[in-house]
């Protein structure tokens, strides 16, 4: 609903626009609450199953569990943007199927970013590249041409998740696992906005506050350390053993 309510508002801003009426009717119109669907995070011995289960597709499996990418980035891959030397893929386009076509655009935020390939899936990259053209696809379909997200799904991931005993589980919980990995792994928030694609480090934290529930007890352990040490030997409150009254 609330998709068609934005198609509808654009359209109607750009009658007003026009003069063709005079202003957009939709402007405050107020819409369902949205929910959003508690992100579901594969731990490491669940992603090792699910890759070694998908077999010759356990690589695009760990390329999206481990770099975070949207489904339409990775299957937009080119042998070019993988950059060796310094173990990053550059995301600069995105592909979807739109109807019977296939639609290529920038990212969702229209920036290009670098994205960090843990050096263990280099091997496996390259290999990947081997007697392929700058310009051809890092992960093309059987036939040819990007990979269509529901086929992939029906055809791969979903029989994947059953052989791995795994239910439940959607393809863009890989990019929510990605961030639960980093997370684990020490990265700040601002690093996983930008690894992600995130148009603000507001709105990491808006989904993935959760993964951070010790951080506080970091904060306030290194505060601890700035404390007068007097603080340390005399109890808060109390003026040579007595009570104080103010």
């Amino acid at each position: 609903m609330r998709k068609i309510y934005l198609v509808a508002s654009l359209v109607l801003d750009g009658a007003a626009k026009d003069g063709r009426i005079a202003r957009n009717p939709a402007k405050g119109v107020r819409l369902p609450r949205q929910v959003r669907r508690e992100p579901r995070f594969l731990s490491p011995e669940e992603l090792a199953r699910l890759v070694a289960a998908a077999g010759p597709h356990g690589l695009a499996i760990a390329v999206l569990a481990l770099t975070g990418l949207r489904f339409g980035e990775f299957a937009a891959l080119k042998v070019s943007r993988l950059d060796v030397e310094r173990r990053r893929l550059t995301v600069s386009e995105s592909v979807t199927r739109v109807g019977s076509a296939m639609v290529w655009s920038t990212p969702k935020t229209h920036r290009t970013r670098s994205v960090p390939v843990p050096p263990a899936l280099m091997p496996a990259l390259l290999a990947v590249c081997q007697g392929k053209d700058r310009d051809d696809l890092l992960f093309p379909a059987a036939r040819g041409g990007p990979i269509i997200l529901n086929n992939w799904r029906r055809r791969v991931f979903d029989p994947a998740c059953t052989a791995a005993g795994l239910v439940g589980v959607t393809p863009h919980d890989l990019r929510h696992t990605a961030a639960s990995l980093a997370v684990r792994g020490g990265a700040n928030v601002k690093a996983i906005q930008q690894m992600l694609g995130h148009a603000s480090a507001a709105m990491t934290l808006d989904i993935y506050a959760g993964l951070f529930p010790d951080d506080l007890d970091a904060v306030a352990l290194s505060l601890d350390l700035h404390v007068p040490q007097m603080c340390h030997n005399e109890p808060f409150g109390l003026i040579d053993g007595g009570e104080a009254d103010e």
